[in-house]
């Protein structure tokens, strides 16, 4: 811990806001985490239940096995059966369907963004670093001459702050990376389902009226 400080220290003022960007990375990656965790539905296990009570129209039976699930997907296809139940009306439910759809995806994506901006802002904060850092370097060249410490003390300062920024936009970009991959699949699996849920719910609408 005191070679942390200490290295800390030695990388001068643009420290404060990398520290700053770490912790907001370490922060959203554990609160996105525990979201995604939550948000996860088993959907083999889910379509497993619901494909063959779609295709006889059990829209009731598959509406509640909708609510006992967890995650995303459960709860989007939950709203759409809640939907069709009362109207029987397929474009409605297609709507219904994306404007849920729609809702957690934004909810989902909340946060990323700062990841992504911290991807980029965390090396221009070490780059204003090396900056400052050589800028100390050249003011001891020029009115200290003959402190070799003085000299590297801004050479090291200009290296730690660099260092930092990297380090800190390479594991944000890890984790967003990771994020966004989930997010995909998730959505990959809504689209899955509510087709299929659509499919069946327009083919017996069209059993029904021929």
């Amino acid at each position: 811990m005191q070679n942390l400080f200490t290295i800390f220290e030695k990388g001068g003022i643009v420290m404060i806001p990398l520290l700053i960007c770490s912790i907001f990375v370490i922060t959203i990656g554990l609160e996105r985490f525990w979201f995604y965790r939550k948000a996860q539905t088993p959907v083999t296990s889910l379509l497993n239940k619901l494909t063959p009570l779609f295709a006889v129209g059990k829209w009731q039976e598959a509406e509640t096995i909708c609510h006992n699930e967890t995650g995303v997907v459960a709860k989007v296809i939950a709203t759409g059966l809640t939907y069709f139940i009362v109207t029987h009306h397929v474009d409605g439910l297609t709507n219904s369907l994306e404007g849920a759809a729609t809702h957690w995806s934004s909810l989902l994506r909340n946060r990323l963004n700062y990841l992504d901006m911290i991807v980029t802002l965390s090396p221009l904060l070490g780059l204003l670093g090396t900056v400052t850092g050589m800028i100390n370097t050249f003011s001891v060249l020029t009115i200290q001459a003959g402190q070799p410490s003085a000299i590297t003390g801004g050479i090291g300062e200009a290296l730690i702050a660099t260092a930092t920024g990297l380090c800190i936009a390479i594991v944000a970009l890890v984790i967003h990376s990771i994020f966004a991959q989930w997010l995909d699949n998730i959505i990959t699996d809504i689209e899955q389902v509510s087709t299929l849920l659509v499919d069946q719910a327009t083919r017996m609408e069209n059993n029904e009226t021929a």
